[in-house]
């Protein structure tokens, strides 16, 4: 007969079971919302509404016992100074399941485990246009480095131009043949052989 045995074994042993139960419940109060099979909420449930009920209380003690569930220290004092003063007009119902529907795959019924009471989440509002136009004045008022530098970057790129255009120039000189000038010695044997031939062209003529 099942007497004394109460609670869902969530197909795991107890120390398994023990480590799941307490990190879902670790999980709702740092996000307050969280999504998991139907049956875990239930029990991690039960481990969530005790934790408050303990911070609710604030002493020494409980601060211990909250620790041996938890282990860690800073969840703790948020437990004590910020999640627990939440409930304080609540004599219970800290939490509540919100059923999902069914999971594919393995078909598990999926439920939401949230805080009934939620810190609320401080947004901050966008600054006027007024202000974004002054922002906007006074940067273009002031130059900026890439302006300053201006000058000095036209400068240099004027010279490097001016080097650029020199060795096309020069490249160009290069490249082009010279004319050869005629020697005197070659003017002069031209016409050495241009008088012999006269003479042989008279002589062939004569005959």
């Amino acid at each position: 007969m099942r007497h004394g045995i109460a609670g869902n074994k969530l197909g795991r042993n107890s120390s398994a079971r023990k480590a799941t139960v307490r990190d879902i419940a670790k999980a709702a109060l740092i996000q307050q919302r969280i999504c998991t099979t139907e049956a875990k909420a239930k029990e991690a449930r039960k481990l969530v509404d005790k934790l408050i009920t303990l911070g609710k209380k604030g002493t020494l003690a409980d601060k211990r016992r909250a620790f041996a569930i938890l282990c860690d220290h800073k969840l703790v004092s948020n437990l004590f100074t910020k999640t627990s003063p939440r409930f304080k007009d609540r004599a219970g119902g800290y939490t509540r399941i919100i059923p999902l529907g069914n999971r594919r795959g393995d078909n598990a019924k999926l439920a939401f485990l949230e805080l009934t009471e939620k810190e609320e989440i401080v947004v901050s509002k966008p600054k006027s246009a007024t202000a974004a136009k002054t922002k906007k004045k006074d940067l273009e008022a002031v130059p900026s480095k890439d302006e300053t530098q201006m000058p000095a970057a036209k400068t240099q790129v004027k010279e490097s131009g001016e080097k650029d255009a020199k060795d096309q120039a020069s490249k160009k000189d290069i490249a082009k043949p010279k004319k050869v000038a005629p020697n005197a010695d070659t003017e002069k044997r031209g016409s050495k052989f241009s008088g012999i031939r006269k003479i042989f062209n008279r002589k062939s003529s004569g005959k």
